[in-house]
């Protein structure tokens, strides 16, 4: 029983959920929380993902406390009716791990996907470095999606035959949207689209930046249009109100930035291919730019994906205004700077983290054995 809630968890859960479907040993039963609702059912409908549970938890201005709530007594009864020989749980969402949690209470073993992800800082990113630090507690099944990550959990004296390392599973999602060029809903992002015009694409959630340090960011980003007005600075902006009352006022009144609403995944994919530089805070879009050679400016102070910062494809930046207005401005005017960048290795994936997954789970319920490990290069 795969479950997840959010976007992200959809995204990476997907490869996962086609590779399962098609194994000849396992019945895959999917539930989902709804922690998020609209891009959860976004990214399923891209993959024809048709949910067998939904616990619909959704609702105004909810609290961590109020998803982890909702979601341990919404799988109690689940659990009980259906009885999942696994559960399955991605990543560092709260979801994730009340999922994880309410297994563990069933005595249902835990598989973790990208799992041993560490900032090293368990207030940052909040909630998500506790998250992932209390599942990796609770599973049975380990899939690391580096060695790094593996690393982590031996340092925590997590058995080693308990640990996979697969690559992430966001490679094998991306690499096959990316190939639909799906169509922007949006016309401002189709006409964008045929121009060649270079794009900044932005992206900012964060919960540890909202307040000052995010209407530092729309500052930031002002003036990057303001200094450059041949580039096209697109934000796709989150839902939460928090975010939008923090970024968006500073961003009024400026043709060459494009303000749109969340987009769905498919059409994600097309803009990260067709952006010049990333600025981002984002956990998953670290792994995916790369992929698609895009440099990425991380708007954090330190980062559970640091494979891509010793790469030299993923430079971290913090949210201090200045700085962020320094560093769009050497990668748009300092070609060395953007070729060192653009050319790096992406050591996430190869696009197979989705068959060693289901091998190991295969042999962890005795039906099958494990591949050969993900090597990164």
């Amino acid at each position: 029983m795969p479950i997840y809630g959010t976007r992200p968890e959809a995204i990476k859960m997907a490869p996962i959920v086609a590779a399962l479907k098609e194994a000849e040993h396992f019945e895959c039963v999917v539930t989902v929380t709804g922690q998020h609702r609209g891009m959860l059912d976004q990214v399923n409908d891209l993959f024809g993902i048709v949910p067998d549970f939904d616990l619909n938890i959704l609702q105004q201005r909810q609290t961590l406390s109020s998803i982890m709530t909702k979601t341990i007594d919404g799988l109690d009864g689940l659990f009980e009716r259906s009885k999942p020989d696994a559960v399955i749980v991605q990543g560092d969402t709260t979801t994730s791990t009340a999922a994880a949690i309410a297994a563990f209470y069933h005595g249902i073993p835990v598989v973790h996907v990208e799992a041993g992800l560490r900032s090293g800082d368990l207030f940052s990113p909040f909630p998500e470095e506790a998250n992932r630090k209390i599942t990796s507690q609770i599973a049975s099944l380990h899939l690391a999606p580096t060695t790094t990550s593996r690393d982590n959990l031996l340092a925590e004296n997590v058995s080693k035959t308990s640990i996979v390392v697969t690559g992430n599973t966001v490679i094998d999602a991306l690499l096959e949207t990316v190939k639909k060029q799906v169509p922007f809903t949006d016309p401002q992002l189709e006409a964008l689209a045929q121009t060649g015009r270079k794009i900044l694409l932005v992206t900012t959630h964060r919960r540890e930046n909202q307040g000052e340090a995010m209407r530092g960011v729309g500052r930031a980003i002002a003036r990057i249009a303001d200094a450059e007005p041949d580039l096209v600075v697109v934000l796709p902006v989150h839902k939460n109100p928090a975010v939008r009352e923090a970024v968006l006022p500073a961003l009024e009144g400026r043709s060459n930035i494009v303000v749109t609403e969340p987009l769905a995944y498919g059409e994600f994919t097309r803009l990260l291919s067709l952006a010049h530089i990333v600025l981002t805070d984002s956990g998953g879009v670290q792994e995916e730019a790369p992929s698609l050679g895009k440099p990425v400016l991380v708007m954090r102070d330190n980062t559970e994906r640091p494979e891509a910062v010793g790469a030299g494809t993923v430079k971290l930046i913090g949210t201090d205004e200045e700085r962020i207005v320094v560093e769009v401005d050497r990668l748009l005017n300092d070609a060395d700077s953007f070729n060192a960048m653009a050319n790096a290795v992406n050591p996430y994936g190869d696009g197979l983290a989705a068959s060693r997954s289901v091998a190991a789970i295969g042999q962890l319920l005795g039906v099958g054995s494990r591949t050969p490990e993900f090597v990164e290069h």
